[in-house]
């Protein structure tokens, strides 16, 4: 049986890095009701253990069973890799993770060097090393893992020079090693992909997927999705953490006005 085309599609992510995901989800989909979950009170994820993320993915995912959700986009590259195939084997509504998207990359890529910006926990990943050994025959893979990037983005500090001299670092060996082609591993670093961009230099691809998840996501929901013009469309934003420091965020992004409750806390 269909979801009805009226129920919300769900947004997780570990903190503000899925604003970026959900402005292509809205930008594609603008009949439709939305609920972004930031669990920033469990921020950053990228050094959490797999048992941890395990947890905090299926205390989520049944929020959004209990909102009704007929959808769940994972947007959240640490997640999807982590936790993507036992939800998926748990709940019966569509889920669309993240991957980071070397599969375009090595298609895409000249010289035949592609740098990855990721979380720690993306990184070792077997679903990455999977997409590495799929893609990667004929096509050099530099993995960079990006710790303390994500704390910066969290705090909104796009432009601030601890921000570049991380960003310096981590884009320093791949693009030393040739690589002409860079992968956003995390959806935090849409919003500093501007500044990615000016120290690559303009000779270099910078691939960001959070188009690609938005038409995934109509793909998989097809006749469920809300009709064209339909009323009732909206946004809700739930927060386990500081729930002021993402209405600042939101109304930073250009959303003011934007209400942020408290994720309820888990039952027992």
């Amino acid at each position: 049986m269909l979801p009805a085309r009226d129920a919300p599609i769900g947004v997780y992510d570990s903190g503000v890095g899925g604003l970026s995901v959900l402005r292509a989800l809205r930008a594609r989909l603008p009949a439709e009701r939305f609920i972004y979950v930031a669990d920033s009170g469990h921020a950053p994820y990228g050094d959490r253990p797999r048992a941890f993320l395990l947890g905090r993915a299926a205390e989520i995912a049944a929020f959004f069973v209990a909102q009704q959700a007929k959808a769940l986009v994972l947007a959240c590259n640490t997640i999807s890799v982590v936790a993507a195939e036992t939800l998926r084997s748990r709940h019966a509504l569509p889920i669309v993770a993240m991957e980071p998207a070397i599969k375009p990359a090595a298609a895409a890529t000249r010289s035949g060097v592609v740098l990855v910006l990721a979380t720690t926990a993306t990184v070792r990943s077997p679903a990455v090393e999977r997409l590495c050994r799929l893609y990667g025959r004929d096509v050099r893979i530099v993995l960079q893992p990006c710790p303390g990037l994500v704390e910066l983005i969290e705090a909104g500090r796009f432009a601030d020079p601890a921000t570049r001299t991380l960003l310096e670092r981590y884009l320093r060996p791949g693009l030393d090693a040739g690589a002409d082609t860079v992968v956003l591993g995390c959806t935090h670093y849409a919003f500093v992909q501007d500044e990615i961009r000016r120290l690559a230099g303009p000779g270099v691809e910078v691939i960001e997927p959070s188009e690609a998840v938005a038409r995934q996501l109509v793909r998989r929901l097809g006749p469920a999705l809300a009709p064209a013009g339909a009323a009732g469309a909206s946004t809700h934003y739930y927060s386990s953490g500081d729930t002021a420091a993402l209405q600042s965020f939101l109304e930073a992004m250009g959303r003011p006005g934007a209400e942020v409750r408290a994720l309820p806390a888990a039952p027992g």
